[in-house]
């Protein structure tokens, strides 16, 4: 753990550096794109101010040391897509992140353990087949095309749910109850467009613990199915799925930024697409290092949790 953690300081340097090597690289005029249709008409002298303000007319090297001395010391620039410090549009957008995908990962969690584990119980039924190709069909299809699929058929040929936002246009005050219908769709589709390979994890995994000696012997004391199914078989097959588990991080946010996105959510994913179309390089630099830092902390996690479930693998 203790060498993880000291490989994650230099690969956050190197992020940083490739950030800045992609915006000197990139075609983009951060201050053209603040200004829109005003940079036809801004008077040159005005652009070089604004340039000069931004620190963009000094080299390189200088805008990387001056924008890395300001982070370590806690000052994340102003975000000029939102007009407001980099540190106020994280701390209001973040929370509802976390709060949204952490949801997801309980329910991808939970469904892939239960979905996996009934395709493996009925090898070779119907079942099986169905949970199989649902799994590899949904595999193959673009989470933002599974997203605005739950739109058209939940919120707006049934009308069950609400097609996006934190709570009704109307709404002066936050609901917790509104908040969580609000919730049901984003969750829903984050959870099930990362949940495929899980699925088909868990049934190969369950599967190859069915053949071994203890749950041979465990049928042969007299236990129902279910119990050595569950108890046994799903019980030994888990440790590798926490292993990817922290493999599957990645996926997980840029499925969160898709999500975000067609569910007008107010996270920080869908902060990172606004950046992205402003050239807001601040907010995006910050959101950026976020990003990676949970893939770190992701892997990190699911390593102590192995070490935790499994403490052989700590000799």
């Amino acid at each position: 753990m203790l060498w993880r953690l000291a490989f994650a300081l230099p690969l956050l340097l190197g992020v940083t550096a490739a950030m800045f090597a992609l915006a000197a690289a990139s075609p983009f005029d951060p201050v053209r794109q603040y200004l829109g249709d005003r940079a036809m008409v801004t008077p040159p002298e005005v652009v070089a101010r604004i340039r000069a303000d931004w620190g963009l007319d000094r080299p390189l090297p200088e805008q990387y040391a001056t924008w890395l001395g300001n982070l370590l010391s806690g000052r994340l620039g102003d975000s000029h897509s939102f007009n407001r410090p980099v540190a106020e549009v994280i701390a209001e957008r973040l929370p509802w992140t976390l709060l949204a995908t952490g949801c997801a990962i309980v329910l991808m969690l939970a469904g892939s353990l239960v979905v996996g584990t009934l395709a493996a119980w009925r090898k070779g039924s119907a079942l099986d087949r169905i949970i199989t190709g649902g799994a590899l069909a949904n595999e193959s299809a673009p989470v933002f095309w599974l997203a605005l699929a739950a739109v058209h058929v939940f919120a707006v040929t049934l009308r069950w749910l609400p097609a996006g936002g934190l709570t009704d246009a109307g709404a002066t005050t936050l609901d917790p109850a509104d908040v969580a219908v609000h919730m049901v769709l984003p969750v829903t589709v984050l959870a099930v467009s990362q949940s495929s390979w899980l699925v088909l994890y868990v049934r190969e995994s369950v599967i190859g613990t069915l053949r071994e000696d203890f749950v041979i012997g465990a049928r042969a004391r007299g236990l129902r199915e279910r119990t050595v199914v569950v108890r046994h078989a799903l019980r030994a097959a888990l440790l590798p799925f926490l292993t990817l588990l922290g493999a599957r991080v990645p996926e997980l946010v840029t499925g969160a930024i898709l999500v975000e996105s067609v569910f007008s959510w107010p996270g920080v994913a869908s902060a990172t697409v606004q950046a992205a179309l402003s050239v807001d390089f601040p907010l995006l630099a910050v959101l950026t290092l976020l990003g990676t830092l949970a893939v770190i902390a992701g892997n990190l996690l699911a390593d102590l949790a192995y070490r935790v479930a499994d403490p052989r693998t700590a000799a």
